[in-house]
């Protein structure tokens, strides 16, 4: 669906809900000195697991990571900039980070889920709200980061005589996440990029994801290589298929479907729900193997389906080990495949 002139790149997912503030930025640095070309940090205010969670926020980790770098995008996958951030406050932070780390900064945006916003007293709408709420939020954003002064009295939103002083000369790119047709047409229309998840049943993607996101470029006469096309990739390496299987247990409710988790907004009911799914449920959202070649096979189709961004999850407490062995034995293998 995205033309091949779009560059290719791996990314590693840096995982908020599993590590604390400092050993992830130590994972994260490690990513670029192995190859990796982006690190994207999730943006949990509580994790999905009560024992042994964590929620570092992800501006300040993002300040961090960029001092402590040079060359990787960083960004987060994503940010819900309709709730407990006001998107004023998200087009300063952004901008701060833009000026600092020019050319390497990407705020990827979705439209949240209860578990981070819910036990703030605010009241959870329903999908198509907080659909428009993102829309209008990423509007308000592009305008202040492009205008002098703003006045703005949205739907949702107010600002009055607001300037962001301290801004880049070309702004932030702006990534959309989606699940759903809707939120993927927006992303065609007026994103930068578009961000997904691997490990769901292939017709989500041949089709219904990456037609509507053809549709979205097209309703806004955008050809194929305007967007990034994201996708964040779910793997399991490890010496054994059993062992790279167990490593998937922790991350259990992310086999939650929809329906299961809408509306939870206490981690330690998400951590119960996640304990009920047997192993094989935990682990069917990761490609879980202990053979190099078929994690490329595996790979190379979300790659043949037209994502040019692979941001590699691994749900191991191990990183060092994940990230030497994908930049050893992945990531080459990928890059001669494709010319990358």
């Amino acid at each position: 669906m995205t033309d091949h002139a779009v560059p290719l790149r791996f990314g590693y997912k840096a995982s908020a809900e599993q590590f604390g503030p400092t050993e992830l930025l130590d994972y994260a640095i490690l990513a670029e000195e192995v190859g990796f070309d982006s690190v994207f940090i999730s943006d949990h205010l509580q994790p999905w697991l009560h024992e042994g969670g964590h929620a570092p926020a992800s501006v300040p980790w993002l300040g961090a990571l960029g001092a402590r770098t040079s060359k990787v995008l960083i960004g987060t996958s994503v940010l819900t900039p309709t709730f407990r951030y006001n998107p004023t406050v998200v087009a300063q932070d952004f901008a701060t980070l833009g000026v600092m780390y020019p050319g390497r900064v990407i705020l990827g945006v979705g439209t949240g889920e209860a578990l981070n916003e819910a036990n703030l007293g605010i009241a959870w709408p329903d999908p198509p709200e907080r659909f428009q709420r993102l829309k209008e939020a990423i509007g308000l954003i592009r305008r202040l980061w492009s205008e002098d002064r703003v006045n703005f009295d949205g739907t949702y939103y107010q600002a009055r005589n607001i300037t962001i002083y301290d801004k880049m000369d070309a702004p932030v790119p702006i990534y959309i996440g989606a699940a759903g047709p809707a939120a993927t047409r927006l992303a065609g229309r007026i994103a930068d990029g578009f961000i997904t998840t691997s490990g769901k049943k292939r017709e989500l993607y041949t089709d219904t994801l990456l037609p509507a996101l053809h549709e979205g470029l097209q309703k806004a006469d955008r050809p194929a290589d305007a967007i990034d096309t994201l996708i964040e990739v779910k793997v399991s390496l490890d010496r054994t298929i059993a062992d790279a299987q167990e490593k998937t247990r922790f991350w259990a409710p992310l086999a939650l479907s929809p329906d299961e988790k809408m509306g939870v907004d206490d981690p330690i009911e998400m951590q119960r729900l996640g304990e009920e799914l047997p192993i094989e449920r935990a682990a069917s959202r990761f490609i879980v193997s202990e053979d190099p070649d078929e994690h490329v096979e595996r790979i190379s189709w979300y790659i043949e389906l037209g994502f040019r961004h692979l941001v590699f999850h691994d749900p191991g407490h191990d990183q060092g080990a994940f990230l030497r062995m994908y930049g050893k034995e992945i990531l080459p293998r990928l890059r001669a495949r494709y010319g990358a």
